[in-house]
Order: structure tokens, then C-alpha cells, then sequence
């Protein structure tokens, strides 16, 4: 025999109303009904959930736990319907977005400000990749949504342009080649250059602003690449949002070499018609885009 869960409710209103007949006509039924109901409760459960010498309705010690454990219930069945409403009107159960590091995160994370602020019940998972990274767990996870710096086009993909973001190639005002000017490709290999490992299981992605010298570190991370090139271990590329202070204090400096210190790339927000984005998804999608055109990178 099952719990009737509607029985939880009978003992809650009992308890606020301290009577079997004031109960009942609350809750639009015969006494007997009431009475009925909460006495099939005890006997499925085992024990005394009210005091029956009593004037006023109260219950036993047992009665006020099991109470408690049947409200917790039944907000969890509030919930359950809550959200299966919610569902029904079209917001998806899950929405995996996978980010590349590179991005500036300040409008990505007002954007998910501005869905938290709506009570949408979709379960969102952000990750973080680099390079190649992005789009292998894109397919991998079968994500909905990639904000990408490069990827492999393909014909089911869906791509909406960000505004321009634009690197810049640095060093430590310490650095060797912090004080030399119209530097080669030659004197640039002769230093540590520092930059982001490929995060994908399959290294295949050939970053084309890397130098070609022998000493190369590989980072995980625009942090930890920027804290290096304040050490002063090498140059890099970085993204000119991420170290707009060092820039102005001096700390970092502008590396002048002669093939250009300044590149810029138009990042992609990336679907793909194999996984329609559901309502979340799609409004996700509108803040993105204005958060990015309000942005200033």
C-alpha cells in the first residue's frame, strides 16, 4: 500500500485549523472523510499521529516529524509540477554552453545574470576550453551552444559574429625585448615565447600566431600565461582586455616587431541544427549578442 500523499495535506491543515470540523470544511469534505484519511495514514505508518484526549488537534511527538517530513514532500512535488510547467512552455532541462578562455567573460556573465533574474528552471553548465578544445568537447558533451575563436565549419553549423577582439604581443618592461625596436622573426625565436596549451585530447589545431622558435612553454591558462610574462619569462600573445593596467602602469610592453603586434579575430557564437536550441538557449543567445555590442573591448 502506498502513502497518500494528500494525507500530509489533511495533517497540515489539521494542525493550522486545531480541529477535525474546522479542517473539513476548509478542505471541502465530510469530517468522517477527514477522519477517515488521517486514520488509514497511522495504520499504514505504524503510529499515534495525534493526541485524542486532547481538545484541540494535536500532535504526538512522532506526528510532528512525520509532518515535517510530508511538508518537505510535498514542496518537492510543488517543485516537480513547477517545473514540468516550465518545460512544457518550452525551456529545455539542460543548456551546456563550452567557452574559450580567450574571451572576455565580463559580457558572458551578465548575460547569464540576466537569465538567473528570469526563474528559468534550465539547468545551465559553462565550461571552459582553449583552441581546439572548444570545439572537440562541443562535439564530444553534444553541447548546445560554443563561443569560439576558431573552429571547423561544417554544413549543420550556425554561426552569429562578436565584436572584434584583439591581441596584443608583450613582454615585461624587463624583458630583453621590452627596449628593442623593429625586431625580426630571427630575434624573436631566440627568446621564450610563451602561449595557451590546446586543451583538446587530439592536439590538431596549428595556432598560426605562434613564432616557430624551440622555446615554447605551453600555459593552461590566460592567467597564469599573464603572471609569467610579468616574471618576465618570455612574450606572448594576449588578449588586450585582460592586461589594459599593465599596460598603462608599464609593467607590460607592446613587443615591436616588424611582421605586427597587434592582431584581432571575430569570435563566433556557434549552434548547430542537429541540436535545436530550446527556449533557453535562444534567449541566451539575444543577451549574448547584446551584451557583447554593449561591451567595450
Amino acid at each position: 500500500m502506498r502513502i497518500d500523499v494528500d494525507a500530509f495535506k489533511v495533517l497540515e491543515v489539521l494542525v493550522e485549523e486545531g480541529s477535525f470540523a474546522k479542517a473539513a470544511e476548509r478542505l471541502h469534505k465530510a469530517q468522517s472523510a477527514v477522519s477517515y484519511q488521517v486514520k488509514k495514514l497511522e495504520q499504514h505508518l505504524g503510529v499515534n499521529l495525534f493526541c485524542r484526549d486532547q481538545y484541540r488537534a494535536e500532535l504526538t511527538a512522532e506526528g510532528k516529524v512525520i509532518l515535517a517530513e510530508g511538508q518537505r514532500l510535498l514542496q518537492y512535488l510543488n517543485n516537480i509540477e513547477h517545473l514540468a510547467s516550465r518545460f512544457s512552455e518550452g525551456w529545455e532541462p539542460k543548456l551546456e554552453l563550452i567557452i574559450d578562455g580567450s574571451l572576455p567573460m565580463q559580457p558572458i556573465m551578465k548575460a547569464l545574470k540576466r537569465m538567473a533574474a528570469q526563474d528559468i528552471p534550465t539547468k545551465i553548465q559553462l565550461n571552459m576550453e582553449f583552441l581546439g578544445g572548444v570545439q572537440d568537447r562541443f562535439e564530444r558533451d553534444n553541447a548546445d551552444l560554443m563561443l569560439v575563436k576558431d573552429y571547423r565549419t561544417g554544413p549543420n553549423y550556425r554561426p552569429q559574429s562578436l565584436p572584434d577582439v584583439t591581441s596584443l604581443l608583450v613582454a615585461s618592461a624587463q624583458h630583453p625585448l621590452a627596449s628593442d625596436t623593429n625586431i625580426s622573426l630571427f630575434e624573436l625565436q631566440r627568446h621564450v615565447e610563451l602561449t595557451i596549451e590546446d586543451s583538446s585530447p587530439e592536439i590538431n589545431y596549428q595556432d598560426e600566431l605562434q613564432f616557430g622558435g624551440d622555446k615554447v612553454f605551453y600555459l593552461s591558462g590566460f592567467m597564469m600565461k599573464k603572471n609569467a610574462l610579468q616574471m618576465g619569462l618570455g612574450f606572448g600573445w594576449m588578449p588586450d582586455f585582460l592586461i589594459k593596467d599593465e599596460l598603462e602602469s608599464g609593467e607590460l610592453i607592446v613587443v615591436d616587431f616588424n611582421g605586427g603586434s597587434k592582431h584581432s579575430f571575430t569570435p563566433k557564437l556557434v549552434s548547430t541544427m542537429q541540436r535545436p536550441l530550446g527556449k533557453a538557449g535562444r534567449l541566451f543567445t539575444e543577451l549574448i549578442l547584446e551584451e557583447f555590442d554593449n561591451a567595450k573591448l
